[in-house]
């Protein structure tokens, strides 16, 4: 919005020039996304508590966790006014990316907030019944796809990390290819929401390492340099990812150990589907599972968890998905978080490194 009401003034007022740069909107899309997370926060904790909208714990998990009984969930809401309240002010609303990520993002935020309102409103243990939640979720992400594969200027060539001559054309595949990448990574999110504050550390990791991806693609000096796909106007998705990083940052001041409210799956499968749609717009679709590796492995983890039972009728992890599975093993709840983020920013930096290893 500020860009699109004040960059055209700059021929009169030329200070105004500094709206031109992606780099300072990204920088104040961060702090507003924070900002906001950090007035709201507060307010949205009050009123979950009032509405009783508390978490219901597993009685077959941890029985650390039992203390958590009732703390109000569906804190993603916060997440999500701070995300897109600051991508609306400083990104250009013009963009065609822009605005499929939003609708990407706010669609798996109603699917969320459908489900947590079934569990903690109507009460209702089993939320959003799988099938129904799984059809809502590709619905919300074929639309994404065809949006983007009707793009006169966009590529279905796909991008292998480490291989520059390896570039695959999916033609008309590539429609269900980027449905099974933003779904992925919506529902993998959710499985690692399950610690205070485990889920969003990986997921400011991811938006930062997509922020630096999105902004060299849409630039294209950096992207010949690197040799990667350039993808005009895909640049504004640094502002973006810069949202998700501030308005993560500033739900975690909350969310940490002992958090005083969770993410909820009105949270989860947003922020999973937003990073999973940033990742298939740049182009940088299979980058996901190497960056967001924390979010793959937990969701490896449900299920050859499910697969074994089935076939073998044992178990191979005490419980799924895996943090739990250390938990039982003794680990306390802050060590576990925080191996997880070490292992995420090591993830992010070998992802990186994929833009000049090729």
């Amino acid at each position: 919005m500020f860009y699109n009401l004040l960059y055209p003034l700059h021929t009169t007022f030329s200070f105004l020039n500094v709206f031109r740069y992606i780099t300072f909107r990204t920088i104040y899309a961060i702090v507003t996304a924070l900002v906001i997370s950090f007035i709201i926060g507060p307010w949205i904790t009050k009123w979950l508590k009032t509405r009783q909208m508390g978490q219901t714990i597993r009685e077959d998990g941890p029985k650390s966790h039992l203390i958590k009984s009732g703390t109000p969930t569906m804190g993603g809401l916060m997440i999500l006014i701070a995300i897109i309240s600051s991508t609306l002010l400083w990104a250009d609303m013009t963009n065609r990316y822009i605005l499929l990520t939003l609708f990407s993002t706010a669609g798996f935020g109603l699917i969320g907030y459908l489900d947590d309102y079934l569990k903690c409103i109507k009460k209702d243990p089993k939320g959003l019944l799988p099938r129904y939640k799984f059809s809502l979720q590709i619905g919300v992400a074929l639309i994404t796809a065809l949006g983007l594969y009707t793009s006169p200027a966009y590529s279905t060539i796909l991008s292998v990390p480490f291989f520059k001559n390896l570039t695959p054309d999916l033609g008309i595949f590539y429609i269900p290819f980027a449905v099974l990448v933003i779904v992925g990574a919506s529902n993998a999110v959710n499985f690692t929401d399950g610690l205070d504050g485990l889920a969003v550390g990986p997921i400011m990791v991811t938006a930062v390492a997509y922020l630096i991806v999105s902004y060299v693609s849409g630039h294209i000096d950096f992207s010949e340099y690197l040799l990667i796909p350039y993808i005009k106007g895909v640049g504004e998705l640094a502002i973006f990812c810069g949202a998700i990083v501030g308005a993560s940052l500033g739900f975690l001041w909350f969310n940490a150990y002992p958090a005083s409210i969770f993410m909820g799956d009105i949270g989860s499968l947003p922020l999973g589907g937003a990073l999973g749609t940033v990742a298939v717009i740049s182009k940088h679709e299979l980058l996901l599972a190497l960056v967001g590796g924390i979010f793959v492995m937990e969701a490896l983890s449900v299920i050859f968890q499910v697969i074994s039972f089935k076939s073998r009728g044992k178990r191979i992890f005490l419980m799924a998905p895996i943090h739990h599975h250390y938990e039982l093993k003794g680990w306390k709840e802050p060590k576990i978080v925080v191996r997880f983020w070490i292992i995420a920013i090591i993830l992010g930096l070998i992802s990186l490194s994929t833009l000049k290893l090729r």
